[in-house]
């Protein structure tokens, strides 16, 4: 999830999170209340809190359930992985994070996307090595994906996981020299894919230019994709079968009377157990009712 013009790691703190302990973390922003139902979702003294800041393109946060807990996100130029834990503080988690070639590949060669597959593993899309990872706890990495068809993959962006161990994942441009897929030893486009437990990748579609963040409603019967593409900044849904096929592809949010008004475009994307999506967008993280209705924006 990338914040663009902030370049901080920020979190949303209801108001019972601050009567139990004291914050004395910077704020910054606010909450916009379109619709009353945000009401329900966000405490009205909530505040946004900036963990840490000064990062060059952060990306990708995950919250990670071990040693009392903590948060990891992505620098994606800085090629790092940094961890945040409450007490401790910022500190540099994993280095060269994306990419581990000789020299510098690109500006933007780290890591970007993280997640945790079903067995607590740090998964990651890495810019530089052109791939999907999978991290265990005692340091050892091991690829997921690099390749659909024999062809590498571009730069892999944004991951998430099914329940049964499906792997899905965006594959724009933005991690390759000139921001253009590989036609030369790429695939030729910009894909999203799945790869099953036993490793197989296939496409899941190509109809998106820019494909970006994605997320799975709590159901998992609806696959959402982020766009950021200026001549189409959408988040498309798509319908899931128990075979993993997927049809009924349509526009589920758009933003095109706000790009370029407001800084930033679909990206990151979050779905709360009610369903609501936490998108980033233009000015902000906005927050969509399941029916597509627009509740507010942070």
């Amino acid at each position: 999830m990338n914040y663009q013009i902030i370049c901080a790691i920020l979190i949303l703190c209801c108001i019972q999170a601050l009567r139990a302990q004291e914050s004395n973390l910077p704020t910054l922003g606010e909450v916009v209340r379109v619709d009353p139902q945000l009401d329900s979702l966000i405490d009205a003294a909530a505040r946004i809190e900036v963990l840490a800041s000064g990062f060059d393109l952060s990306e990708g946060p995950v919250w990670v359930n071990r040693e009392g807990g903590f948060l990891l996100f992505s620098d994606v130029p800085r090629n790092t992985i940094y961890k945040w834990q409450d007490g401790s503080g910022l500190s540099e988690f994993l280095k060269p994070s994306g990419y581990t070639g000789a020299g510098k590949y690109i500006s933007e060669q780290g890591s970007n996307g993280l997640t945790l597959d079903r067995q607590g593993r740090l998964v990651a899309c890495e810019h530089g090595d052109r791939r999907v990872s999978v991290m265990d706890w005692e340091g050892g990495k091991m690829t997921l994906a690099d390749r659909y068809q024999g062809k590498r993959l571009n730069s892999p962006n944004d991951v998430v996981f099914r329940s049964n161990g499906d792997c899905y994942f965006t594959d724009p441009p933005y991690g390759l020299p000139t921001c253009e897929v590989d036609q030369e030893h790429g695939y030729g486009f910009c894909g999203v894919f799945r790869v099953t437990p036993e490793g197989v990748v296939s496409l899941v579609t190509d109809e998106m230019t820019r494909p970006n963040g994605l997320a799975f409603s709590p159901d998992e019967r609806i696959l959402y994709v982020a766009q950021s593409d200026g001549a189409a900044p959408i988040i498309r849904a798509f319908d899931i079968a128990e075979d993993s096929s997927i049809s009924n592809s349509r526009v589920f949010y758009d933003v095109k009377d706000q790009f370029g008004k407001l800084p930033g475009s679909p990206d990151g994307l979050k779905v709360d157990a009610a369903g609501n999506l936490f998108a980033t967008g233009p000015g902000g993280v906005h927050v969509i009712s399941p029916q597509g209705k627009l509740s507010g924006s942070e």
